[in-house]
């Protein structure tokens, strides 16, 4: 970690967030410290994710589950969780297990993700009993496939693609550089496009970035399936990045008769996320 850190014109330690070995230092030590997970690695080109956003997520899943529990949020193994396309990272299920000890499930359609991950699992005697990583083999479809016959989740979460296209989810990753540069230049440091270049290169796969019809679309389908799973999973929640889509979600849910539904608003500084959750 030390290499990465860097010292602020105020004296304060920061480390260089357009670095993607710093950002991926930072990650392994917070897993370290606080989860106790001792081996952390993603390879290069796939997302590395900011640890407290993730956290958020669950901590507001487990809020959710609380409020049928008596307003007391479930602990230990008998309460299981469902990550849809859990990446190579695995955060999610890490730290919903190391939080609340509860048995988690992560899917993925990428077979160096599945490997990656379960390295991550296999490597940690911590997550080792408590994680099963699933390969998703049909694009096509969410839960069919990974969730087996008779199988019951407390909750599913999913973090989906966001843009409509590799295009797309290229001009923004560029503009989160310029703006990454530009912070540094007012400092008085230096990016070399070389370091573009990798930080580019690891803003993620494109099953992770992007898909047809965008973070909307993929949304609906979720939706759509879930209905053959509303006796094996209690709540179904997903990020939604884009608050514009919420309109269409809703009208998605109610079409099919879903009136259960509930939007939970998270903040990590000046950026506010959201995600929506339904039963039946």
């Amino acid at each position: 970690m030390q290499p990465h850190v860097l010292i602020k014109p105020d004296g304060g330690k920061t480390i260089d967030f357009a670095n993607p070995n710093g950002v991926k230092a930072l990650n392994a030590a917070l897993l370290s410290h606080y989860y106790q997970v001792k081996f952390w690695d993603v390879p290069a080109g796939y997302l590395c994710p900011p640890i407290p956003g993730r956290a958020d997520y669950v901590h507001y899943l487990a809020d959710l589950l609380a409020k049928d529990n008596q307003g007391v949020v479930p602990r230990g193994k008998t309460i299981r969780g469902l990550d849809i396309g859990t990446g190579a990272n695995v955060i999610y299920p890490i730290i919903a297990t190391r939080s609340y000890g509860w048995q988690m499930v992560g899917t993925d359609i990428d077979a160096v993700s599945i490997k990656s991950a379960n390295a991550i699992v296999n490597s940690n005697s911590v997550l080792t009993n408590d994680i099963d990583v699933r390969q998703q083999d049909n694009q096509r479809h969410i839960f069919s496939g990974v969730v087996k016959p008779n199988e019951y989740f407390n909750v599913c979460m999913c973090n989906p693609p966001f843009h409509q296209s590799a295009e797309q989810a290229k001009a923004v990753s560029q503009r989160k550089i310029q703006n990454l540069t530009k912070n540094k230049t007012k400092r008085g440091s230096h990016v070399s496009a070389k370091k573009q270049s990798a930080t580019l290169n690891f803003a993620g796969q494109s099953n992770e970035l992007w898909c047809e019809g965008g973070e909307l679309q993929f949304i609906q389908r979720m939706i759509v399936e879930s209905l053959d799973y509303a006796s094996q999973i209690r709540w179904f929640s997903c990020l939604v990045s884009n608050k514009d889509n919420l309109i269409q979600i809703y009208k998605s849910l109610r079409e099919l008769g879903i009136t259960d539904v509930k939007t939970i608003e998270m903040a990590q500084g000046q950026k506010v996320s959201r995600f929506v959750a339904w039963r039946f």
